[in-house]
């Protein structure tokens, strides 16, 4: 039994899924923008309560790690590593390029996607996947005009970018999901096919706007 969250994005979601019969079983999801940290362990509770299961049923927590919302990213991490170790199981991370690219391929299977985020500043959060889902490049920062010249034949767009993307490039294009994260439980499934490893942590792919101000720094006490 897997419980994914996800805070990457402007949703607060969680779902259980029972790996073994390959289904979800209870989900619970609030569109917040912000605020993850404050609702996230009542959005797991309802969809523990959803499907009838308690936090004693779990054998692993699964969880986006990015790229995404930087504070976002660092409650559900928190929160995934603090739930397994004080139920003795394993974190399982998923970046949402991966999650979006298994999403898209259940519309295209077969077909390479590329998933385009809007990563601020005029970046792009980009990776490529091949038509066996196996990455071919990122996770990266790019520019909008480097994501363009990725494009191929037959490859179809995912992220909440793809829209100008696909302007940029001038034609059109195959669209899977256009959202910044892909639906909570591809995070369980793709959880479950990968096992434990790693213990996850966020993935950043930029430096964080909000730094330390310098000028407010104490000298180190000697």
């Amino acid at each position: 039994m897997i419980l994914a969250i996800d805070c990457s994005a402007n949703l607060c979601a969680a779902c259980v899924y029972d790996a073994k019969a390959g289904k979800e079983l209870g989900r619970d999801v609030l569109d917040l923008g912000k605020g993850h940290a404050e609702h996230l362990m009542g959005v797991i509770a309802a969809a523990l309560g959803r499907a009838g299961k308690a936090y004693a049923d779990l054998d692993a927590i699964a969880v986006s790690v990015g790229p995404g919302s930087f504070t976002g990213l660092r409650v559900g991490v928190a929160t995934a590593r603090g739930l397994a170790l004080a139920l003795k199981i394993p974190a399982i991370g998923v970046t949402t390029l991966e999650a979006l690219t298994a999403e898209t391929r259940q519309s295209f299977p077969g077909r390479p996607v590329l998933v385009v985020l809007d990563g601020g500043r005029g970046e792009i959060h980009a990776a490529l996947y091949d038509e066996a889902a196996v990455p071919h490049y990122g996770p990266a920062a790019i520019t909008p005009d480097g994501a363009v010249a990725m494009l191929a034949e037959r490859i179809v767009l995912a992220g909440d970018a793809a829209g100008q993307i696909a302007e940029a490039a001038g034609r059109s294009f195959d669209f899977g999901p256009l959202g910044a994260t892909a639906d909570i439980a591809v995070y369980a499934r793709l959880a479950a096919e990968k096992g434990p490893g790693e213990k996850p942590k966020p993935l950043y792919l930029r430096e964080a706007d909000a730094k330390p101000q310098a000028g407010f720094v104490l000298p180190r006490a000697r």
